[in-house]
């Protein structure tokens, strides 16, 4: 068994991360700074620490692991227009920070979160190898993330392997508020008989990958003897679905007939309209295949919610 260093180890993916490294006997350190979360989704064995990834020091004070998950950032465009700079040093001071601990303390791999939407509106099924074009700041510091760590491998030598998620849903968003998934702002919505608010004609696409479906990707890299130096993988379920088949979905597992209530897009520029992963290359490498669907994770939700209620800090409509 291994000591697992996950920053961001109190947030969404964070947590669900923690929880799963923990079930299977390994060693797990949750580095947050509680700025979002605080730390209720961790189970006992989870050591929380709290501290800035940004803050060299408190990482070193950690002292070694033998694998990182960096998952600590701002995680969504929005996050950029409350905190400007704040978010543009968190996600790419904060990796170069943590690649500098990982590298000092003798660290086996670094695991980080891309995101898709470096994408932008590229053709679907989106590849690797396609031309990136971010569309917003959020998106523009996950690519900066994925070239400091290509250069970083190429001077150090230190394994660091990326992930371009899809759109990730799950247990456990309540802290995250109006910055969380649609998934669970759209069942959140419903629960207080809230119609969801689409943009334009909401025949937009996204695909949704559970958070357990994240994490196994995440055991198949630590666990692989595979060598990758630097590498990205893109991770979803290769199905493209409208937002409003998905209010469709949510609503018939919530037994609640809820039209959705369409608005003009307020975006003007960057907003993207589709979102399919082609996921053959992590399949190829790793043989991964996304087995969480829709249905499961969404009735994962709304059973957990009914024995734990917990209120969203925040919603988006």
């Amino acid at each position: 068994m291994k000591k697992i260093l996950v920053t961001g180890g109190a947030g969404f993916i964070g947590s669900n991360c923690c929880n799963a490294l923990v079930r299977d006997g390994h060693t797990v350190v949750a580095f947050d700074n509680l700025s979002l979360g605080t730390g209720d989704a961790l189970e006992p064995g989870v050591q929380l620490v709290k501290g800035d990834v940004r803050d060299a020091a408190a990482l070193q004070a950690l002292g070694p692991v033998d694998f990182v998950i960096h998952l600590a950032a701002a995680s969504s465009a929005p996050m950029f227009t409350d905190d400007f700079i704040g978010s543009i040093a968190n996600n790419v001071l904060g990796h170069v920070t943590v690649l500098e601990y990982a590298r000092k303390n003798g660290v086996q791999k670094v695991l980080f979160a891309s995101t898709s939407s470096i994408y932008g509106n590229n053709p679907t099924p989106l590849t690797e190898d396609q031309r990136v074009e971010p569309p917003n700041f959020y998106s523009v510091t996950k690519h900066a993330q994925e070239e400091l760590s290509s250069v970083y491998n190429a001077l150090h030598q230190l394994e660091i392997i990326g992930f371009r998620f899809m759109s990730v849903y799950g247990l456990h968003e309540e802290h995250k508020g109006r910055f969380a998934n649609l998934v669970s702002q759209f069942i959140w919505g419903i629960e207080k008989r809230k119609r969801p608010v689409l943009y334009g004609d909401g025949n937009q696409t996204r695909d949704f990958v559970n958070v357990r479906d994240i994490i196994e990707a995440f055991r198949l890299v630590l666990e692989t003897p595979k060598r990758f130096g630097y590498t990205i993988f893109n991770i979803g379920t290769e199905h493209a679905l409208s937002l409003r088949e998905l209010v469709s979905v949510i609503g018939g597992i919530m037994g609640e007939a809820i039209e959705p209530i369409l608005v003009p897009n307020p975006i003007s520029k960057g907003y993207v309209m589709a979102q399919q992963a082609d996921a053959s290359k992590i399949k190829s490498e790793l043989n991964f295949e996304a087995s969480v669907t829709l249905d499961t994770g969404v009735r994962e939700i709304v059973e957990y919610r009914k024995k734990h209620k917990k209120e969203p800090v925040s919603l988006s409509f």
